[in-house]
């Protein structure tokens, strides 16, 4: 081995011994720092990675191996040394050994020279290290493997320009086999297996941060087989002009064996797949902890299949093996409850058929064009979750992301796959425990407590619900198996004990049947289980299948194992005129966050203009409100009395993006309620320096002819949230790294009403923000500078969002129910025209005057403090800005609905790895600077170099100046 590492430093020493290496060096660093900066932008792309200078690696190793190792064996060769070393007291394995070792050292000081460019990156944001430290292990695997070509092919000839193009040749061989271009002309299995031969598709795996021993070894195994190769090589110069002999053979088939057994492991290897090692942050790929929640949930098999064409887009064939081996793990992680199946529909013609006849799985047309043509691709790219009689089915829109940064520059990446597909599952769970047993997956005792009055003082609509409410629960007892227990009391017995307890612990107050009605009654239902209270509401009509359904949502709060139900109220879209003839629907439109609930979540619509909201609402989500009436907003309030779980989006302005940008008052009658409740959302709207670019109309004077253009400028109102300004501490945020708050106001707490509650800020502005109680919003950067807007004096950050969650007293608390006010109105208007009712219309039932007046502990207020952050007016402008879909905004409010809902294993999926990765904001000089800091310090670093190996080669003179001096003495 001493041999070894003298060859090794000799070597290592003759490369710097001319200007050749540093000239290497130099193009080594400033090519890879130009495709870093300019080829990939890195500045645009806004990601705080080093993904970029990795992704081309493979590339630039093909050249700087073949160079380095070019004249290792050449020269030797050419100067006619070689015979020297092959009867030196030397083995030839050693000289091998040892030339390899000084080009891995010679690499290894090349990528030494780039590390101070994650470093920098570090400082512009928050840099996942694990992809990093993965990158710069399979930059030295695969340079291992290069070189021992490169070494391979220098031994064979004596011309080191024919080094370079062979090693270069060998080396573009393998990395094309594994290329999305090449493998793209097979189909599904065939660019599998041509995968595992490539060097490069090798590489993109092991720079993901995940770790994978098959993926080292088979750089190994290139290497071994190389090396051998050149040991081999070597020998055979040194029998030159000899007759063949034993020995000569026994060489021959020593080096069969080795080369094959490198190679064979390889195959060996393919079967063991549970040695892989995840370095990201979070651990992004691999399976959750909630996944295996979800798994262990299972009582009957779980079908996972996939639907992939041989032939598909190139952009999507890449993505096809990661989503099998995700799944693999799923396989595993079910313990034989998962059962895989892979499918290409164009091969089987009935499986096409059960495709499009049971899952609606159609083919996509997909449209590709190559040097030669244009060609239209009909493929599959879904994926089929089926437990029992239940499936979701995921589409290749719902699991990728494409971010086009120009019209030839397209990214195509999975979005989560684990999220999206752990997400179907949990649907299909839940929807196939919903049709069966109520009780299965309620795990504590539930008591159904009745607070109601005797028959004789209930009206004859509730004597009637009564009888229909003992039968029930006759019946739920009997199916609970003792999971369900019974009380009912009068309220008024024992000198009204219990109305009073009932009435300072929730907040219940006597009922009446009208508005001047002097007879009052008790009509109440809680659902308990340990320290969670449900309160039951008294179903719409009340109608025995009405109760039944409020008894079955309450019951269902108490289980993991069924779909929430979110009640959404959004303002009606209003027809307008279309500037292309006809209708059209304007207003605020909210498909995109319509769209996203009714994937996780049974979302139905909340017009709330009968005073209640849905009797199966797990939760009430208010969005961009508008004048809600005394009813509507009465609705609300009795939600939240019921322990329920409020969400608003609503500020108190307007904006309309029709023509010039303008501003109005908006009332959403929701302003005295928050306030009441100790919320206050200020009329002002926040600008901050730190925000997101807007397409502006901006007006350009060309020697007296004003053009009028459309800019991405900056724009203070479109408030860009990230770090700081986003709260780590809740879920809320799980998943996000920015998110953008158009046109927001800044929401202030009264201390007082709040006192005893839990506050959770959510969203702040940054530092440098301010308020502006004006409605021109159309900025001015004549007058103003780039911001467009002057600045205010109340800088600091800014309450965007918040949770507050505790006991709420009602706002209606010793006031008239609105219900029983709006029938008395009704009836005095029906008395005047009996008449005119038609024969056999039916009489409507009375309404009861029944309001809570306080609320449990777990009632809770979210408040986001916009109007317009999820319309899909405003998420389209954002999409376009930025090249791909932005549903961040979306993301973060059913973060709030399923957070509220005490759904938190699918956040915690949604939020791994995903903190943020975003770049800090950075004006064109900042970004000048850190460019130019990076040319620098690669400078700096191969100016260290060349003085450190002057240094060394003055010590190494010096040395022998002082041997020769002592063997004169």
């Amino acid at each position: 081995m001493d041999k070894v590492l003298r060859i090794a430093r000799k070597e290592f020493a003759g490369f710097f011994a001319s200007p050749v290496a540093f000239i290497f060096f130099g193009a080594f660093l400033a090519v890879t720092l130009f495709i870093f900066f300019w080829v990939e932008t890195f500045f645009a792309r806004n990601i705080a990675d080093v993904r970029p200078m990795f992704e081309w690696m493979p590339v630039l190793l093909l050249f700087l191996s073949a160079a380095i190792t070019m004249r290792m064996w050449s020269e030797e060769r050419r100067l006619g040394t070689l015979e020297v070393l092959l009867t030196s007291p030397a083995l030839p394995w050693q000289f091998v050994a040892g030339k390899f070792l000084a080009c891995m050292g010679l690499v290894g000081t090349a990528l030494l020279l780039t590390l101070p460019l994650p470093i920098t990156v570090s400082f512009l944001g928050n840099v996942d290290w694990g992809p990093v430290f993965g990158g710069y292990l399979a930059t030295l695997f695969l340079a291992a493997a290069y070189l021992a070509i490169g070494l391979f092919v220098s031994a064979r000839s004596d011309n080191q320009i024919v080094s370079l193009i062979v090693a270069t040749a060998i080396c573009g061989v393998f990395y094309l086999l594994g290329s999305d271009a090449f493998t793209s002309l097979f189909g599904n299995k065939g660019s599998e297996f041509l995968q595992l031969l490539g060097s490069g598709s090798r590489f993109e795996s092991i720079t993901r941060g995940v770790i994978d021993p098959r993926d080292l070894y088979y750089y190994i195994s290139l290497a071994g087989v190389f090396l051998v190769l050149n040991v081999f090589a070597l020998e055979v110069l040194r029998w030159a002009g000899n007759r063949s002999n034993p020995n000569h053979r026994r060489w021959g088939l020593l080096t069969a064996l080795l080369a094959g057994n490198f190679l064979v492991a390889n195959v060996w290897l393919a079967d063991v797949d549970g040695a892989r090692a995840d370095f990201t942050d979070g651990n992004i790929y691999s399976i959750s902890d909630a996944t295996d929640a979800y798994l262990n949930r299972l009582r009957e098999p779980l079908l996972i299949r996939g639907y992939f064409s041989a032939q598909t887009h190139p952009l999507l064939a890449p993505l096809v093996p990661r989503l099998r081996d995700l799944l693999e793990e799923y396989a595993i992680a079910g313990d034989g409850k998962v059962r895989l199946e892979f499918i290409d529909p164009l091969e089987n013609p009935e499986l096409e058929k059960e495709a499009g006849e049971k899952f609606g799985i159609q083919p996509v047309a997909f449209q590709t064009a190559s040097k030669y043509q244009a060609a239209v691709v009909n493929s599959y790219f879904d994926i089929v979750v089926q437990y029992g009689d239940q499936h979701e089915k995921l589409g290749f829109r719902d699991l990728i992301e494409v971010k086009v940064q120009s019209e030839t520059d397209i990214d195509v990446d999975l979005r989560n796959p684990e999220y999206d597909i752990t997400r179907a599952i949990k649907k299909v769970l839940q929807a196939y425990q919903g049709a069966g047993q109520l009780f299965d997956n309620i795990a504590q005792p539930v008591v159904f407590k009745g607070y109601i009055s005797p028959d004789a003082r209930l009206p004859e609509i509730l004597q009637e619900l009564r009888a229909g409410l003992d039968q029930l629960l006759t019946e739920m007892e009997l199916e609970s198996d003792g999971k369900l227990k019974v009380e009912i009391r009068d309220p008024d017995e024992q000198g009204g004990a219990l109305a009073k307890r009932i009435r300072e612990e929730y907040g219940f107050r006597p009922m009446a049947a009208g508005l001047f009605d002097p007879n009052t009654f008790w009509f109440y239902m809680t659902l308990e289980s340990g320290d969670q209270v449900v309160q039951v509401p008294l179903p719409e009509g009340y109608t025995k299948s009405g109760l039944e359904q409020s008894l079955d949502a309450a019951l269902k709060r108490f289980s993991k194992g069924f779909l929430k139900t979110v009640a959404l109220h959004s303002p009606n879209p209003t027809p307008r005129m279309s500037p292309f003839g006809g209708m059209q629907l304007g207003g605020k439109q909210f498909s995109l966050l319509e769209e996203t609930l009714a994937e996780e979540h049974d979302a139905t619509e909340a017009k709330l203009e009968n005073g209640m909201v849905p009797e199966a609402a797990d939760l009430l989500l208010l969005v961009a409100p508008e004048e809600l009436d005394d009813k509507q907003l009465f609705a609300v309030d009795q939600f939240l009395m019921r322990g329920g779980t409020v969400v608003l989006a609503t500020s108190p302005f307007d904006i309309d993006t029709r023509g010039k940008l303008s501003a109005k008052a908006h009332r959403s009658g929701l302003k005295e309620w928050l306030a009441h409740n100790g919320i206050t959302i200020e009329e002002r709207m926040v600008l901050d320096p730190q925000n997101a670019a807007f397409p502006i109309p901006v007006q350009r004077n060309l020697g007296g002819f004003v053009v009028q253009e459309t800019q991405m400028v900056e724009y203070p109102f479109f408030v860009d949230i990230r770090e700081e300004g986003l709260n780590r501490d809740s879920g809320i945020t799980a998943g996000i790294d920015q998110v953008t708050l158009n046109w927001a106001s800044p929401i202030s707490l009264d201390g007082e009403k709040g006192e005893g509650r839990t506050v959770m800020p959510i969203l702040y502005s940054s530092e440098a923000s301010w308020t502006s109680d004006s409605t021109q919003i159309q900025p001015d950067f004549a007058m103003h500078g780039e911001l467009g807007f002057p600045a205010g004096d109340d800088t600091g950050k800014k309450l965007l969002a918040v949770s507050v969650e505790g006991g709420f007293e009602s706002f209606f608390k010793d006031k008239p129910s609105p219900l029983a006010a709006a029938a008395e109105d009704d009836a005095g208007d029906g008395a005047g025209d009996a008449n005119a009712m038609n024969e056999g219309e039916e009489e409507r039932p009375p309404v009861i005057s029944r309001a809570i007046d306080k609320s449990p502990e777990s009632a809770r207020i979210v408040v986001f403090a916009s109007n317009t952050f999820l319309t899909d007016e405003v998420l389209d402008l954002a999409a376009s800005g930025m090249g791909t879909r932005y549903l961040n905004p979306v993301q973060l409010v059913t973060n709030a609905v399923d957070w509220s809902l005490e759904d938190r294993e699918l956040l915690s999926i949604r939020g791994r790895g995903h903190f943020s990765r975003t770049l800090r904001p950075l004006d064109r000089d900042a970004q000048v600077f850190w460019e130019y800091l990076n040319y620098a310090l690669a400078l700096f670093g191969l100016v260290a170099v060349w003085l450190f190996r002057r240094t060394r080669i003055q010590a190494d003179l010096a040395r022998q100046q002082a041997i020769l001096n002592l063997g004169r003495a």
